[in-house]
């Protein structure tokens, strides 16, 4: 291998293994980096306005397509602000590599300017963190950063001082081809044996499938039509089937339904698929439950399990299904379906255009952008009230793509993710469906939309206030309480100063045009909805407390109606 600097051989690394897009701000301590992508133009730079921002694009992309996404930032504060975004990696589980700036190495251990330890910085959010400390090391700390990522499926994080960036090295990073995703594991035979007796002993079987069964579609079908069982889905794996088919009976949880929700507690077995659903109130407490996961350490950790299984999703189906007879009782089947149209006939109803002729309605609003969306999508949801809103009223095709804040469940972060999953293919059409309070968070990243044209479609729910705050206050009782309401901008007059088109929407009348115009648009676009801020979101099930502290609330609201910190929006 010819010399040259551990910058340009990090720039070639990345190429070979296809991580083409690197998202940041600039800095001095990364001048030796950037000057390389500049030079090798094999790497593109995407500047964005807040380093979160760059953290956050890098985990979309790998959260959509399971690649190493990668971000960067410079000493100090630039590396501080990668940090929080990290943590949707860290929380979902995605290959991200962070690339930290650093104080050059004379300077180390002298609390020169803007000097921290990188190291300990990154130690919660990572599961490899290391700094370049010779030129020797380069290669293989590189090597182990994008191994871990992958292996362990996080944040691997390198930090790299000027000095060090600038450095020649002789030597490439070894063993490139086994720096890739982490093939899919087949479970043990004697486990596959373990579930396929359990369930011949069960007359009522419901599926939960989360994100480990993408790429399972085929099998998770045949599974359903072999037992009659209902397939129920948390909010990750919503997108793998389309949502008229009759085997798709919906989510659980305030993202689901009532019949996902009733069918998980009427089953005799509920069969956990790749996920480890963390809400573990939704979960049934005594139904027998088998468990399917590549990570051994999430088996039986939300709800006891019988029998835990180490292994992918579609191989072990595939394994399974070759245990299993046909059986012919549809009666379980039959009634969840049954459910399922009467909680559809009621979604619908929520989302008709005619509801009101003077309020607009939240889930019209979802239900209007899902009508008209393109067929292979991508959906991104921020964190709040909104997610209820799209999540609930959204009708995919099977073929879209959905993501945003998940575990993590953090405010503010969808613009970020939606830029990152743009920058993939601007051919196709990326919607965010983010709140008032959550688009304010990152306002800058809208310019890094503009500036690079991702043509990212944006609808803001505005309902002047934290939707999902308020609602947990009535929940409990209490009435809104100061900072849960606050004045908002014209969010269509934003994107229009910012040279791209925006469009008002106050009236269901006004709704359908303005989607049409809104998806329509050339560039970046945004979609201002003033929605009514009383809406109540489909909720599962209400218990008596709930409903008794709701309408205490009411009551306080009704008796403080004079309070600036009233629900009303504020004029």
């Amino acid at each position: 291998m010819m010399s040259m600097t551990v910058a340009e051989l990090l720039v070639q690394t990345l190429d070979q293994i296809g991580a083409h897009q690197v998202f940041g701000i600039v800095g001095d301590a990364l001048n030796p980096f950037t000057d390389a992508i500049r030079r090798q133009e094999v790497v593109r730079w995407i500047g964005v306005r807040h380093e979160e921002g760059a953290a956050l694009a890098a985990t979309g992309q790998a959260k959509l397509t399971g690649r190493l996404g990668v971000c960067c930032g410079t000493t100090g504060p630039g590396a501080n602000h990668l940090v929080s975004g990290l943590y949707e990696a860290r929380k979902d589980h995605a290959p991200v590599l962070a690339i930290s700036g650093g104080v050059a190495s004379a300077k180390r251990g002298t609390d020169y300017l803007q000097e921290d330890d990188p190291v300990a910085l990154f130690g919660d959010v990572a599961v490899y963190s290391e700094i370049i400390a010779s030129p020797q090391q380069a290669a293989s700390v590189i090597h182990q950063a994008i191994a871990q990522a992958y292996g362990n499926r996080g944040v691997a994080h390198i930090s790299i001082p000027p000095d060090i960036f600038s450095a020649k090295v002789t030597a490439s990073v070894p063993s490139i081809a086994t720096l890739r995703p982490r093939p899919e594991v087949a479970p043990a035979a004697e486990d596959v044996a373990g579930i396929a007796a359990q369930i011949g002993e069960a007359t009522k079987v419901a599926v939960l499938c989360g994100h480990g069964c993408h790429g399972a579609a085929a099998e998770l079908s045949a599974l359903s039509d072999r037992l009659h069982a209902p397939l129920v889905h948390t909010y990750r794996g919503k997108d793998i089937l389309p949502y008229d088919d009759p085997r798709w009976i919906g989510g659980v949880g305030l993202i689901g339904g009532r019949p996902g929700v009733d069918a998980l507690a009427d089953a005799d077995i509920l069969l956990m698929l790749g996920t480890d659903y963390p809400y573990s109130e939704f979960l049934p407490e005594d139904v027998k439950t088998i468990q399917i996961d590549e990570r051994a350490f999430a088996l039986g950790r939300r709800t006891p399990v019988t029998l835990g299984v180490v292994g992918s999703v579609r191989p072990a189906l595939r394994l399974l299904l070759d245990r299993l007879p046909q059986r012919s009782d549809t009666h379980f089947l039959d009634k969840v379906n049954a459910d399922r149209a009467a909680w559809n006939s009621m979604l619908d109803e929520k989302a008709a255009l005619d509801r009101s002729h003077d309020k607009l309605h939240p889930q019209v609003v979802a239900r209007a952008i899902s009508d008209r969306a393109s067929d292979n999508a991508i959906w991104v949801t921020d964190t709040g009230e909104v997610t209820l809103w799209a999540s609930n009223w959204l009708r995919q095709s099977g073929r879209q793509q959905i993501t945003g804040s998940f575990n993590n469940a953090a405010v503010g972060t969808g613009l970020g993710i939606a830029n990152g999953a743009q920058a993939l293919d601007p051919q196709r059409q990326v919607i965010l469906h983010v709140g008032d309070g959550g688009f304010t968070m990152l306002l800058g990243e809208f310019m890094t939309a503009v500036e690079h044209a991702l043509p990212v479609k944006i609808v803001v729910y505005d309902n002047s206030g934290w939707g999902l705050v308020h609602l947990e206050m009535e929940g409990a009782g209490v009435p809104p309480s100061p900072g849960s309401v606050f004045p908002n901008m014209d969010y269509a007059a934003f994107a229009q100063a910012c040279g791209v088109q925006g469009f008002r929407v106050e009236k269901p009348a006004e709704l359908p045009a303005a989607v049409d115009r809104w998806l329509g648009a050339e560039g970046p676009a945004i979609l201002h909805a003033v929605v009514n801020p009383d809406e109540i979101p489909a909720m599962p099930h209400i218990e008596p407390g709930q409903a008794a502290r709701f309408g205490i609330s009411k009551l306080k609201q009704a008796i403080n109606s004079l309070s600036p910190f009233r629900r009303s929006p504020p004029q």
